[in-house]
């Protein structure tokens, strides 16, 4: 044997450890549970519900988990950027996405797209619900939503109504709703929730929906008029205020939501124990109080029903949007 031999059989058994490490990280026996550093893709800044809530949930996942849970905003084009992110990732449970309703619009708004929502992204798990609230100023003068409607129908050209963006929740729920009331009107974007209300309270427009939490100090302080909640159920916030539903327009629920997904081809197993620990995190008793401050109902129920929600969704999205004519600019 020569003196390169014992070099030669070392560097061949270097490379088989390589190979059979190779084999072993691939192998389905590792993805039985999601990886030691497990990355929570939040879709948004940092600040707002979907923000907050996955740094709520991300300590209580991490200890289920057996893992350490880090979130990472991966913010833009209405989630679509952290989405597309995910979609990209391994299918091993060591990233997942938290978005929101958005991604229910956005396969119908935006072209071009690097990646399809439903072939690329497998769903684990609602998280919670997000009602919205109908408001008008408290100058405007109507008490409920046959008042709101009545006034419209008998001015047209007051029919303008704000919300956060084209294809936002908050520009989608009043399109709806005057469909359905079979009224049209003008729809005046803003910046964000807060120039939103800013617009209403100055008269610039007569209603909008936003979000419990930023419509709450508004009534409280008599600034702003509840008319009605997007929600199957009434609000403990506001117990006295009625659903959209109870005043004429049944199953009226246009709200938003958040949830988590996965790579698609993420095997049943891990999306599972990823589900069961979400749901652990955002019903866990300490985070009540936290998620009533967001407006947040916790909806945690699993892969199976997430799927059949999102489907639901998309379904009402494209019809909506397609009746109504929405593009983005």
């Amino acid at each position: 044997m020569g003196p390169q031999a014992p070099k030669r059989a070392l560097g061949a058994i270097a490379m088989l450890r390589r190979s059979i490490l190779a084999g072993l990280l691939t192998s389905p026996a590792l993805a039985q549970t999601p990886e030691r550093a497990l990355r929570l893709i939040i879709a948004f800044p940092p600040g707002g519900s979907t923000d907050i809530l996955g740094r709520l949930i991300a300590p209580r996942m991490g200890e289920v988990l057996g893992a350490v849970v880090t979130p990472e905003n991966r913010s833009g084009a209405s989630g679509a950027v952290g989405a597309g992110f995910v979609a990209q990732a391994a299918p091993d449970g060591g990233t997942v996405l938290l978005d929101s309703g958005g991604q229910s619009v956005n396969p119908f708004l935006m072209r071009g797209l690097a990646f399809d929502y439903v072939r690329d992204l497998a769903p684990v798990t609602l998280l919670a619900t997000l009602p919205l609230i109908l408001i008008t100023g408290a100058e405007y003068g109507v008490a409920d939503l046959p008042a709101l409607l009545a006034r419209l129908r008998a001015a047209p050209d007051q029919a303008s109504y704000g919300s956060v963006g084209v294809g936002s929740r908050t520009h989608l729920a009043s399109a709806s709703l005057l469909r359905r009331a079979g009224l049209k009107g003008e729809h005046i974007p803003y910046r964000g929730g807060a120039d939103q209300m800013a617009g209403l309270l100055r008269g610039d427009v007569p209603f909008g929906f936003t979000s419990l939490a930023l419509a709450a100090p508004l009534i409280r302080e008599g600034r702003a008029r509840a008319i009605g909640l997007s929600a199957p159920t009434r609000s403990t916030a506001f117990p006295a205020l009625p659903t959209i539903s109870e005043q004429g327009f049944a199953g009226f629920q246009m709200g938003d939501w958040l949830g988590l997904l996965a790579p698609a081809a993420t095997p049943a197993h891990v999306i599972a124990r990823l589900a069961a620990a979400a749901k652990d995190s955002v019903e866990h008793p300490a985070l009540a109080p936290r998620l009533e401050a967001l407006g947040l109902t916790p909806a945690a129920e699993g892969p199976e029903a997430f799927a059949r929600f999102l489907a639901a969704e998309r379904a009402e999205m494209r019809e909506l949007i397609a009746a109504e004519g929405i593009r983005l600019e």
